[in-house]
């Protein structure tokens, strides 16, 4: 039986240096598992828009490292850290192309990646695991909210490793473009609910300076105010250091963000905030990445009147991509609310899975 082989990718400093054959090979196969287990190539992405993510190493350190057999690449996996109260923690993922199932390479894979969180002395190792079939067997999340499939081999796989299934996250989508006239009723109504104590802001690339210690304020909280159910997922603190950080990493990347903030009058500060990110080619899919209304300001349809600013906004500005992505937890029932008054349509479910090291 042929041995598979698994190494560590460097990740390179630009996708034309001579190291970066390693580092496109590991993006070919997440786009091809992508394609194959959806049907789709909406997640599709070229190796320079995902390089910015892989070059945030300072607060968000991770591992990338690619699976061979007979030296033909056929699979890849990843150990992501954060630090702060998240430092004994590890998401893991594995991907391996379709012809190269049921060989072996998924097992070696996780066992790998691991083993390395493992080593970089982790305790508990979290996976999200997409769930693409429908029907069959269930096997329920413990929150009571939302099923993957029983009998599919990342299932099993997780199961014998030892993992315990313990959230559901649904993936959705929001065809576009949406009538304007609809959407702005939407957001006027939203508006209204909200009242005069709340002010909404839109802005593109970076943060304004003014409101950089609320959105690190905001993204912290996104790590501890989100549902994560039996995961316990740790608080992952941010700072205006690690904004400003980040927003110069992805400075010169192919994708641009569009951020819809509130502000609380009386006190002058953030109470929420949204951000669709949008890749150049306007022929795919905009990302919804984080929103957040601070708990103190729940209850006066601000995550509503973010969401329809800002898909107003967008349109303005960016016409022409074909739907906006998003996951939320199924017990997240607030959130989902807003999305589906919005028209987002699920599309795919994820296991959220934890072990304990």
């Amino acid at each position: 039986m042929s041995e598979i082989v698994i190494t560590e990718v460097v990740i390179p400093e630009t996708v034309d240096a001579p190291d970066a054959a390693d580092f496109i090979a590991a993006v070919a196969v997440r786009t091809r598992v992508n394609a194959h287990d959806s049907g789709t190539g909406d997640e599709a992405r070229p190796p320079e828009e995902m390089l910015p993510g892989w070059r945030k190493q300072q607060f968000e350190p991770k591992r990338l490292f690619l699976a061979r057999r007979d030296g033909e690449v056929v699979g890849r996996g990843i150990a992501e850290y954060r630090l702060g109260e998240a430092i004994d923690s590890a998401w893991l993922h594995v991907e391996v192309l379709p012809e190269a199932r049921g060989r072996g390479v998924g097992r070696a894979l996780a066992e790998h990646v691991e083993n390395v969180a493992r080593v970089d002395g982790k305790r508990r190792a979290i996976v999200y695991a997409p769930c693409w079939k429908v029907g069959g067997e269930r096997m329920a999340a413990p929150t009571g909210f939302g099923d993957v499939a029983a009998d599919t081999a990342e299932t099993r796989l997780l199961v014998a490793l030892g993992y315990r299934l313990e959230q559901v996250e649904r993936g959705s989508k929001l065809p576009l473009p949406l009538d304007e006239q609809a959407l702005r009723l939407v957001h006027d109504e939203a508006s209204e609910i909200a009242g005069p104590d709340y002010r909404v802001h839109l802005w593109g690339d970076r943060t304004p300076p003014e409101w950089r210690e609320d959105i690190a304020h905001l993204l912290t909280r996104m790590s501890t105010d989100a549902p994560s159910a039996g995961l316990e997922e740790p608080e992952d603190p941010w700072t205006v250091e690690r904004l400003l950080a980040d927003e110069e990493g992805e400075a010169d990347g192919p994708r641009t963000p569009f951020v819809a903030a509130v502000e609380h009058v009386p006190t002058g500060r953030l109470a929420g905030f949204t951000e669709l990110v949008a890749p150049d080619d306007g022929t795919r899919p905009v990302d919804q990445e984080d929103t957040i209304v601070l708990t103190e300001h729940r209850g006066h349809r601000l995550g509503l009147l973010l969401k329809a600013a800002n898909l107003l906004h967008l349109q303005r500005v960016r016409p022409g991509h074909p739907a906006v992505v998003t996951y939320n937890a199924e017990e997240n029932r607030p959130m989902l609310d807003v999305n589906e008054a919005l028209g987002f349509v699920p599309f795919v479910y994820e296991g959220a899975w934890r072990k304990d090291l």
